[in-house]
């Protein structure tokens, strides 16, 4: 049984992770999957789960939610982001890299939780995602443009402090 926690473990955050991957195709448009249980998309992804790596998670999340196991590129971004509804999460976004069309029609989306995968013009997202997402992937396609990874809070970077 385990010892009842002290105060400073009670203060000690907790969140919930969860990490997926943009996958892009030769004319730049990003990956999106259509979830069966949510109105709106989302990226290839989902919870880490106990004892899991955030990059073993994203590669099982693409493997289980679209049926390929393409390899996973460096970490794009991490995105501080609770939530009143979920409490405190951090999001990890990983280059997914470039599918080719060979790639892409191997993809079975999960039956049971996914209704479509299809690329999506980047311009489109902000009426596919929610808003924190967008903000999350645009941040995440700015990254991979400039191949340096962004700390993220709220899908925004930041503002320095002097």
């Amino acid at each position: 049984m385990p010892e009842p926690e002290n105060e400073h473990e009670k203060r000690m955050a907790r969140p919930r992770m969860a990490a997926g991957a943009l996958f892009f195709d030769e004319e730049g448009r990003v990956l999106l999957v259509r979830p069966s249980y949510k109105p709106k998309w989302e990226i290839p992804g989902g919870y880490v789960e106990s004892g899991e790596s955030p990059l073993d998670a994203c590669r099982r999340e693409v493997a289980e939610e679209l049926g390929i196991t393409p390899p996973i590129g460096p970490l794009l971004v991490v995105d501080w982001a609770p939530s009143d509804a979920e409490g405190d999460k951090v999001l990890f976004v990983f280059d997914g890299g470039l599918l080719d069309p060979g790639q892409f029609r191997k993809i079975k989306p999960a039956a049971d939780e996914l209704l479509e995968a299809r690329f999506q013009p980047a311009e489109a997202i902000e009426d596919l995602l929610i808003p924190r997402l967008t903000r999350r992937v645009r941040q995440a396609v700015a990254a991979r443009d400039a191949a340096h990874f962004r700390y993220l809070e709220h899908g925004q970077r930041p503002r320095a402090e002097y």
